[in-house]
């Protein structure tokens, strides 16, 4: 018996195995919606913003390592989700987005919230298109299914329209799906992999360069083989955080415009630089004639787009992270590398990565405060000087992961995103960790938590104002302050320097905000009280809680290189 489109929509994402659906409703969707309320198998989380829910979905795709599946409906609906796509697209993410369309007779009418999201969005998905006949909807809902996640992940959309949703059609759903031109690398070339192997075998100053792809390949303990039998240092990305325990003897840290020291003179000065699972963007290169200039230099990397586009490389190898690593541990030997180790660790004496201690409350003391309190779980941040202070201090393992906006460096993420990693992992503690900025942006999420009964940890760190920015302000625009102050008035000094005991009082008032939604919220002035506020929050399984640092304006993140320089040239105090 034929069923109708939206009825095998649902069908589709049973067979799928989803269990929760990211859904906001509009006329183009109605349909979909009602067919989704008569079913008890999918959880439908309802967010308070399109851009919010999209990175709601992201966050339950990092915690969960599932597809996170998104509705939405025609016009704003689909266009408030761009900024979400284009996150999940740089950082890879497994996505599908379903937006409603207007029937097939008035596309291309300018009717009432028609837009060409396939088209808005083609430059930042793996794959896009339009429904235009039911006999096709269960192929190209399996097809997203496998392009999402298969390969390098990422974003797939598919626009259905109304029609669509309602025409009576197959009542199959396929198993498989063959895809013309679509074949997702599954081999290693040996020869090249041996190439490198033989590079690493020679080198004297060798060195492993880690990326977000050994997070996304779930190549971690391979990884950590791998150094350990050769006996090679390793330093991440920002997205390859987490891919070597943070106290492991080999891990140095994060390179990059606000990396470790001693990981940026190891990249400047290794002989062979081992990178595996990254894209070498511009935060982590700097300029790139002077970028690993000793190195010769070995990619791995899922992407054939990927090697060689920024940084030319001398044995490129397309494979995933686990397969390749798998490979070259057969191979391993233990390398002597201990006077190179030694002059590393010189690196790290002479410039260790240490904020003051004698100024009160530092944003260090409190990542070291999330350490303590939460040794498992799942840290999400926002974008801003809070997520340097948090990529640089948090300390991650096998039993906590970060998760993070990277490539698009998204202000807004980190609330919806714990939230949604909260969603799909509740028996994890989750702490978010997010500026006074980067909060105001997706606040009313707040509202979603309460509904999921989401007690995720909310660390506010309020320095009054925008403070990535106001810190190239500072250091690189002579003091001036424009449009980077959170409290400013209209009738502020226009040349204001900084607060002073003239400033009005800021808004809003975290804390009387989070009491406002009927859930805990605490102010932290001192250092004396971190451990305690992070305890409450533990404890507080009711729902969330709102933690405000109060932090001093003017901390910087340092080291710090200024963009286009070389990784060398690093600002330290």
């Amino acid at each position: 018996m034929d069923i109708t489109g939206r009825k095998l929509f649902v069908k589709a994402l049973m067979e799928e195995g989803v269990d929760t659906i990211f859904a906001y409703p509009g006329g183009m969707v109605t349909d979909i919606v009602d067919e989704l309320y008569k079913q008890e198998e999918i959880d439908v989380v309802l967010p308070r913003h399109e851009q919010a829910l999209i990175h709601e979905a992201e966050g339950y795709a990092r915690a969960t390592g599932k597809v996170g599946v998104c509705l939405v409906t025609s016009g704003p609906g689909a266009t408030n989700t761009i900024t979400g796509i284009a996150d999940a697209h740089y950082d890879s993410i497994p996505l599908i987005i379903f937006t409603g369309q207007v029937p097939l007779d008035l596309i291309g009418n300018d009717a009432f919230q028609e837009v060409d999201i396939v088209g808005m969005t083609r430059s930042i998905t793996k794959y896009g298109v339009t429904v235009r006949d039911r006999k096709d909807l269960g192929r190209i809902i399996k097809m997203a299914f496998t392009i999402a996640a298969t390969g390098k992940p990422g974003p797939v959309l598919i626009d259905i329209p109304k029609d669509i949703q309602n025409q009576l059609g197959d009542p199959d759903y396929p198993s498989h799906v063959d895809i013309r031109g679509y074949k997702p690398n599954e081999t290693v070339h040996i020869g090249q992999l041996k190439r490198a192997y033989k590079l690493l075998k020679q080198a004297k100053r060798p060195l492993i360069l880690a990326g977000g792809g050994v997070n996304i390949a779930g190549a971690q303990d391979n990884l950590r083989k791998f150094a350990e039998k050769m006996n090679i240092p390793v330093v991440t990305t920002i997205m390859g955080k987490g891919a070597m325990d943070a106290d492991h003897p080999l891990y140095i840290g994060n390179c990059g415009m606000h990396g470790r020291y001693a990981a940026n003179k190891a990249v400047a000065d290794c002989d062979v630089l081992f990178s595996i699972g990254t894209r070498f963007n511009d935060r982590i290169t700097g300029d790139l004639n002077e970028f690993a200039p000793k190195a010769q230099i070995i990619h791995v990397d899922i992407d054939t787009a990927s090697i060689s586009r920024n940084v030319v490389v001398d044995v490129p190898i397309v494979s995933d992270a686990n397969l390749a690593l798998e490979r070259l541990i057969d191979w391993a030997e233990y390398k002597n590398t201990e006077r190179w180790q030694e002059k590393i660790a010189d690196w790290n004496r002479e410039n260790p990565l240490e904020m003051r201690r004698d100024k009160g409350m530092s944003p260090q003391m409190i990542m070291e405060g999330i350490n303590e309190v939460f040794p498992k779980g799942i840290v999400v941040t926002d974008v801003g000087q809070h997520q340097m202070w948090a990529t640089q201090f948090i300390e991650l393992n096998k039993n906590k992961k970060m998760i993070t906006s990277g490539g698009l460096g998204t202000m807004g993420f980190g609330f919806p995103a714990a939230i949604g990693a909260k969603i799909g992992a509740p028996e994890k503690d989750v702490v978010c960790i997010t500026g006074d900025g980067g909060m105001q942006m997706n606040m009313q999420e707040m509202a979603t938590a309460i509904c999921e009964k989401a007690p995720i940890t909310v660390c506010i760190l309020n320095n009054y104002y925008l403070g990535m920015v106001r810190q190239m302000q500072q250091l690189f625009y002579g003091k001036r302050y424009g449009i980077t102050c959170l409290g400013r008035r209209k009738d502020c000094p226009k040349n204001c320097k900084g607060p002073n005991g003239n400033c009005p009082p800021y808004e809003p008032d975290f804390v009387k905000w989070a009491e406002s939604y009927g859930v805990k919220g605490i102010r932290v002035t001192d250092q004396s009280q971190i451990t305690d506020a992070l305890r409450q929050a533990k404890e507080n399984k009711e729902g969330p809680t709102v933690i405000e640092f109060m932090i001093a304006t003017d901390e910087l993140v340092l080291p710090m290189v200024k963009s286009g320089n070389p990784m060398s040239e690093m600002i330290l105090k």
